[in-house]
């Protein structure tokens, strides 16, 4: 089912929303270096980084998702399409069982593939390394304060560093769980299993964040609500509202919701 055309753009999706999520995920670390470690408050980094930081990252992953275009470098792999050359058995004057390229080019192939794994061990590294290192920093912080011997310090004195450590844990965590099978593919064979799940789990990074982006509010909605199941909270935070003429939960548009921010924890 489908043709080249359908393959080509299947595979130029792919690569550039795989480059684009790796690059948004390095973004999401900076951002939270940048606010924590460096002292920035978040207007700042919107009106001075923000747009800049879109831009480069739709304009590299364009540029690299464009690379295999001119060379007809997307061709179907194993059920889904990819960079990589296509081969087909040769003409009769040559071994029968020789195959030759008939679709693709193996330099682009092997450009494309070293740069996707430069690029993702790039990004593991830069987020694992910042998360630590604004932990550290927060870590350091209550360490001076407990020095003054407050007293509302001393009672939540770990208060602030675990709730950051847990959120920049969830964070990482997302992105080793997306790629992890990926980055062990990277070293060393692994069977078709599991690049098949690594696929699948390439698509997640985005909702994985979605659900450490909103975490907070759903506790906070937890606390309010008790026997809330956690589940239950992300579908009363996240849910958009209904108009009230249609709403069968008995919360909508028209109604203040009882859902408030939760303390600042991403």
């Amino acid at each position: 089912v489908g043709n080249t055309a359908s393959c080509t753009s299947e595979g130029f999706l792919f690569i550039f929303g795989g480059v684009g999520e790796l690059l948004c995920q390095m973004a999401i670390s900076f951002n939270v270096l940048m606010l924590i470690a460096f002292n920035q408050n978040q207007e700042q980094f919107a009106k001075k980084m923000e747009r800049p930081i879109h831009i480069i990252i739709f304009t590299l992953a364009l540029f690299i998702a464009a690379i295999p275009l001119s060379t007809q470098t997307y061709n179907p792999f194993c059920g889904y399409c990819y960079y990589g050359v296509m081969y087909e058995k040769c003409s009769s004057d040559k071994d029968e069982e020789e195959l030759c390229i008939m679709r693709g080019n193996k330099t682009v192939e092997f450009v494309m593939s070293l740069t996707y794994r430069v690029l993702l061990f790039f990004v593991l590294i830069f987020c694992t390394i910042a998360m630590v290192w604004v932990y550290l920093h927060v870590r350091r912080q209550e360490l001076r304060m407990q020095r003054y011997n407050f007293r509302q310090h001393n009672t939540e004195k770990h208060k602030e560093s675990k709730r950051i450590r847990k959120i920049l844990s969830l964070y990482t965590l997302s992105l080793y769980l997306t790629y992890g099978i990926a980055l062990l593919s990277a070293v060393v064979p692994v069977p078709y299993n599991g690049l098949f799940l690594s696929r699948t789990l390439f698509p997640m990074l985005g909702f994985y964040n979605m659900l450490v982006y909103f975490l907070p509010n759903c506790l906070k909605y937890q606390k309010d609500h008790p026997g809330t199941w956690l589940v239950t909270a992300y579908f009363r935070v996240v849910r958009p509202c209904a108009p009230c003429a249609v709403s069968v939960s008995g919360m909508c548009c028209g109604q203040k919701e009882d859902v408030e921010d939760a303390p600042e924890m991403n």
